[in-house]
């Protein structure tokens, strides 16, 4: 049984009533498609879905504006990277008077990697990123599976851990094995899960692209594209460096997480909560899936999340700007955090409105000026979204 995503629906539709025309991104098999059939059962004037992966839909839109001109109310078209042809169609349509249908797309690629068809449709569109389940979409106490399955729903709902990594496992080979050529990338699929694996262990790191590459046996700029390649697929978050009036002492490389915690697991061969507690990337582990929840709670867009690093000075695991306002995050697989002569230095050096310190403990508490212990299992009560706060 998939859970409710109210939340999603309720933006989308708010979208659907000021735009033409809205795309939904996401990895597959998120609930792209569960998505749009719930917000599409409530259309008052109906709708028409069309999926781009059934030859006999696509063949439909050979003649794109003989078959959606006529379409009212509402017009779904899954899978729309196959097609992003359809894209100039799509403005001369969302151009009509009246607006007799709105279009709803959904792709299982970035913005950027479809942006050669969706330029056509700038100031028509609107984009709504759909992820795996956050905390704010489980039942209370479940964080701990949340972590350890990953939010991908047939992971986290599976009846066992052992059905959850099957589900993971088959979930990456499919990926690799037929996915990324549907997207139109040629890369072979041995090669991929070999750098994917790779990642896996350094995750949570500053990227070196030249040591990934000496170790993989390839070019630095190839090891760039495989990771270009699993962001634009959304397998993978980057956080790049936040360096503004830092000179030479700022770290300049971004910070590379999988994007999902049981995907990582699955890629370290950990099969459990006690096999993830035993090994060496659990703090890596837990402090991504942390980062995630935290930019998904605020809202916050990539290109307001950073890194930040001074080379023998303060650092910080997140930083968001969003104007004129920083937040500052650090990420602690403890029970008992504790400032550090880090933290009051990131403060005055970025300037920070507040630093919260994310831990595994039950209690949010202050710890000093600007500075509280939040316990992840409180962040909807305690951290704020950034267009509410």
């Amino acid at each position: 049984m998939w859970l409710d995503r109210q939340g999603h629906a309720a933006r989308v539709r708010e979208l659907l009533a000021s735009n033409p025309v809205v795309g939904v991104v996401g990895p597959r098999q998120v609930g792209k498609s569960a998505l749009a059939a719930r917000i599409a059962a409530g259309e008052p004037g109906g709708f028409q879905r069309f999926d781009l992966e059934d030859p006999r839909d696509a063949a439909r839109l050979e003649a794109p504006m003989m078959a959606l001109e006529p379409l009212r109310g509402l017009v779904v078209l899954d899978e729309i990277q196959h097609r992003p042809n359809l894209f100039p169609s799509l403005r001369v349509l969302a151009d009509r008077p009246g607006v007799p249908a709105r279009f709803l797309v959904l792709g299982s690629a970035s913005v950027d990697l479809l942006r050669q068809g969706s330029e056509s449709l700038a100031g028509r569109i609107a984009w709504h990123r759909l992820g795996g389940f956050d905390l704010s979409e489980i039942s209370s106490g479940s964080a701990r599976d949340l972590w350890v399955r990953g939010g991908f729903p047939r992971s986290f709902l599976a009846s066992s851990e052992v059905v959850s990594n099957d589900w993971r496992r088959e979930f990456i080979a499919t990926y690799l094995e037929r996915d990324l050529a549907q997207f139109g990338i040629r890369v072979p699929a041995v090669t991929m899960r070999r750098f994917w694996t790779m990642l896996a262990h350094y995750h949570g790191q500053t990227w070196n692209g030249a040591e990934l590459a000496r170790a993989f046996g390839v070019t630095e700029k190839s090891v760039r594209r495989y990771l270009d390649i699993l962001q634009a697929t959304f397998m993978v978050r980057r956080l790049d460096p936040w360096f503004e009036n830092a000179g030479k002492r700022a770290v300049k490389s971004p910070c590379v997480y999988l994007a999902d915690s049981g995907v990582l697991h699955t890629l370290l061969g950990i099969q459990s909560s006690d096999d993830l507690l035993a090994h060496p990337k659990v703090g890596a582990s837990w402090e991504g899936f942390v980062i995630d929840q935290i930019v998904r709670r605020l809202g916050a867009r990539d290109d307001e999340c950073f890194s930040f690093g001074l080379y023998g000075g303060p650092s910080l695991d997140l930083l968001v700007v969003r104007g004129r306002r920083r937040l500052g995050f650090e990420i602690k697989f403890t029970d008992e955090p504790r400032t550090s002569r880090s933290m009051h230095a990131a403060i005055e050096h970025l300037e920070l409105e507040s630093l919260d310190v994310f831990h595994a403990g039950q209690q949010t508490f202050p710890m000093g000026e600007r500075i509280r212990a939040v316990a992840l299992e409180r962040i909807l009560e305690d951290l704020q979204p950034l267009d509410r706060a």
